[in-house]
């Protein structure tokens, strides 16, 4: 069974835990993983991009010399895509990249990606994860202490959150939102102890 060193807030490793076999000691699928993190991405783009094709530019309406005689190429309007201001070809208009995958196959990357860092020990757990105030001198300090810099802390503790949002490399997510993208982006995952269990529950 996988396990996890047990820190209190101070940095100082109290124990151990037990993980769950289900969602922390699978063999992880790695084309899974792969899928989530590029669904993950894809989402995450805006598409606004916008360009004006040859009927959207303004002029062009008349022909700029005769078909025939000139000593020039034929040319129907100064608004053509080989022209200077001339429209784009095949413009890229506003779109959504979104798309869904299977909430099996999103699972299955979440336990696959958890697995994947506990069996490199890169998970760590606190007894109780949270702050009486906000106050990110506090929590680099405790992040020092653990020799984390780059993690994903997994907590519902507004303190926390507000302590840590200014730390580069650090992100913080509650249990019910946790992603796989955030956790192969991070070179630990430091979970509270409610919100791990919270986490076996859900996906064991």
């Amino acid at each position: 069974m996988p396990k996890a060193n047990l820190f209190n807030m101070a940095g100082k490793q109290i124990g151990e835990v037990e993980l769950s076999e289900a969602v922390f000691g699978i063999e992880p699928n790695q084309y899974v993983v792969h899928d989530v993190v590029k669904n993950h991405l894809a989402n995450c783009r805006q598409g606004t991009q916008s360009s004006l094709t040859r009927a959207e530019v303004s002029g062009g309406g008349r022909k700029p010399w005769r078909q025939k005689g000139t000593g020039h190429a034929r040319q129907g309007s100064t608004r053509a895509p080989q022209w200077t201001h001339g429209g784009i070809v095949f413009a890229p208009k506003p779109r959504t990249y979104r798309y869904t995958l299977n909430k099996k196959v999103r699972r299955l990357a979440l336990k696959s990606a958890l697995s994947a860092k506990a069996a490199a020990g890169n998970v760590l757990v606190v007894d109780k994860l949270e702050m009486g105030e906000i106050k990110t001198k506090t929590f680099q300090g405790f992040l020092n202490a653990v020799e984390s810099k780059k993690a994903v802390v997994v907590t519902s503790d507004s303190n926390v959150v507000l302590s840590a949002r200014n730390i580069p490399g650090v992100v913080t997510s509650p249990a019910n939102l946790i992603n796989v993208y955030d956790i192969v982006n991070a070179n630990q995952v430091i979970i509270d102890q409610a919100a791990l269990a919270a986490i076996e529950e859900v996906f064991a």
